[in-house]
């Protein structure tokens, strides 16, 4: 039997989105010389790659890139970041994935961030499925889906045609 795959975003819609989402983040942090791009490993790591190349040419704000590596099967396990902690005291940090699903992964992201104080903290996602277990919302966000559990949500941002798939 083969899975259909419905097509929600082409690639053109993925650029249109990265480059809403970066300039939200400019306006919520325009007051800040610099802010934290902390990208959850893989997608929504190279999702912040993509949202900073756009930060970088719209706003005066030093973004640093910053790769959160969780353990998505196993949320409580060590939480590792590229850069130090002493790098993101006191910032602004926008914790960003490539789909919201349950929350979990955000959720235990965000209590990562959280051991030490922060000036400001949001989270950015390209797509939001709404079928969040936990009460965490993403600030910024491509497109929200309703859609059911039994659905999966594809995101391909590598190679020459970024796309994202329902299935």
């Amino acid at each position: 039997m083969t899975t259909l795959k419905n097509c929600i975003l082409t690639h053109e819609e993925i650029n249109h989105k990265i480059r809403r989402i970066a300039y939200q983040i400019y306006e919520a942090n325009s007051d800040e010389s610099e802010v934290v791009l902390a990208g959850i490993d893989s997608n929504g790591y190279i999702l912040a790659k993509k949202i900073k190349t756009v930060l970088n040419k719209i706003s005066p704000i030093n973004s640093v890139l910053c790769k959160v590596i969780i353990n998505k099967k196993k949320p409580l396990e060590v939480i590792k970041t590229s850069i130090t902690k002493e790098e993101y005291i006191n910032k602004s940090v926008v914790l960003i994935d490539d789909v919201l699903n349950s929350g979990t992964t955000l959720v235990y992201g965000v209590k990562h961030f959280l051991d030490v104080p922060l000036k400001k903290f949001k989270t950015a996602v390209l797509v939001n499925r709404n079928h969040k277990k936990y009460p965490v919302k993403a600030d910024f966000k491509g497109i929200s889906l309703s859609t059911s559990l039994h659905e999966h949500v594809e995101v391909v941002l590598e190679g020459k045609n970024y796309e994202v798939f329902l299935k």
